[in-house]
């Protein structure tokens, strides 16, 4: 069931100056939603206080379980749609941290704490941007910001369970940390899991078939498996054994060894090519999961690359995945903080990285094309001190 939040009453900041408000009161948001945890399937509080966040700028929101969406003031069918949107779960923490992950501590400019680098500088900041363009009458394009749930476990309770009802949309900013370049594909996800099946008997005699010994070939194929490279040089599949498991004693010789293979994948391959190629090189019998991810990507000539292009933005493909992958529009992945934080200990992004990262979502919204945009002349950016 949808929710239509009622608005709030107009003791809202549409008198004050944006510039005045954005970076601060964004970092301030952050800062609620690291003290908050929001596990995947358990959002519904870090729903809360983006919902309280929309309201108190006069943004009607809409609800369904604990994703949050809203549309710009002067909403126009008649133009096309950008899908704004970022997750609002993490991952829970690892064994390393050294500081609380729940704290949202400062230190050197830099905001530490669990969901700061993937993905809470990246809502925040695509947040503040549409918060900049809400109230404008002039744009050439409406805007739908939208924060999800369960992006990390790739659940149906997610961005996949609100794109039927957000309307017809022409193309997709995900925030994802990227170093504030811009990701044109990325790969897909698929996790198998594979059983080999022995036969058990006394350690202490030649007695059994050890599953072990039998899986060790699969467990080798897995690992120096070599699928066709694609033009740049990187490859097109990657298959990681993450998980094994078997026996029960010690003088018990197993009959049975599971183990988990994560593949990522470009669009060279699809996954029933991939799983036509395992099964005919491994003896092991193997599931794959729900919720398999296909690999995106968006053409270089798309006017949101070209823009990006040039306003400075680089341009590579992603080895993560996102949920980029449940969009069947263009689409592209980026912004604030660095990819090789994400699920790290003592997380942290950069306050200055979620200044650059609003001033950057801005000055691509801006600089997008006449054919998408009816910028009138004169037109100043709020937050222009952010673009450099």
């Amino acid at each position: 069931m949808i929710k239509h939040i009622k608005q709030a009453p107009v003791t809202v900041r549409e008198t004050l100056p944006l510039s005045s408000l954005l970076f601060s009161e964004s970092v301030a948001l952050l800062q609620k939603l690291i003290e908050t945890p929001s596990f995947s399937g358990e959002e519904s509080v870090a729903a809360d206080m983006v919902q309280e966040h929309l309201l108190n700028y006069g943004v009607k929101v809409k609800r369904k379980r604990n994703n949050v969406w809203c549309y710009n003031k002067y909403f126009d069918e008649s133009k096309p749609t950008i899908l704004l949107n970022s997750h609002l779960d993490t991952v829970k923490p690892n064994e390393g941290y050294t500081k609380n992950p729940f704290c949202a501590e400062v230190t050197n400019g830099k905001l530490y704490g669990l969901g700061s680098n993937d993905a809470g500088g990246c809502l925040v900041s695509l947040l503040a941007a549409f918060l900049h363009y809400y109230s404008y009458q002039g744009l050439g394009f409406n805007l739908c910001f939208a924060a999800t749930a369960e992006e990390e476990n790739s659940g149906s309770n997610g961005v996949k369970l609100i794109l039927p009802v957000l309307g017809k949309l022409a193309f997709a900013i995900v925030g994802e940390p990227t170093l504030l370049q811009m990701a044109v594909a990325e790969k897909g996800n698929m996790v198998i899991d594979c059983v080999s099946t022995g036969r058990s008997g006394h350690a202490a005699r030649e007695e059994g078939d050890n599953a072990i010994y039998k899986c060790m070939k699969d467990l080798e194929w897995f690992r120096s498996y070599q699928f066709q490279q694609q033009a740049f040089g990187l490859p097109s599949v990657k298959m990681t054994i993450t998980a094994i498991k078997a026996g029960l004693q010690h003088n018990i010789v197993p009959a049975k060894c599971e183990f988990t293979v994560d593949i990522r994948n470009d669009d060279v391959f699809s996954h029933h090519e991939i799983l036509e190629t395992i099964k005919k090189n491994i003896s092991s019998e193997f599931i794959v999961r729900p919720g398999a991810l296909g690999a995106s990507s968006v053409p270089l000539d798309h006017p949101i690359v070209e823009t990006g292009l040039a306003i400075g933005c680089k341009t590579y493909s992603s080895p993560t995945t996102s949920d980029q992958a449940w969009l069947d529009i263009p689409s592209v992945k980026i912004g604030p903080g660095d990819s090789a934080r994400s699920h790290s200990s003592d997380e942290f992004i950069f306050l200055e990285e979620i200044k650059k990262g609003i001033g950057l979502y801005i000055k691509l919204l801006e600089a997008l094309p006449l054919t998408l945009i009816n910028n009138p002349t004169g037109y100043k950016n709020e937050l222009g001190y952010l673009n450099n």
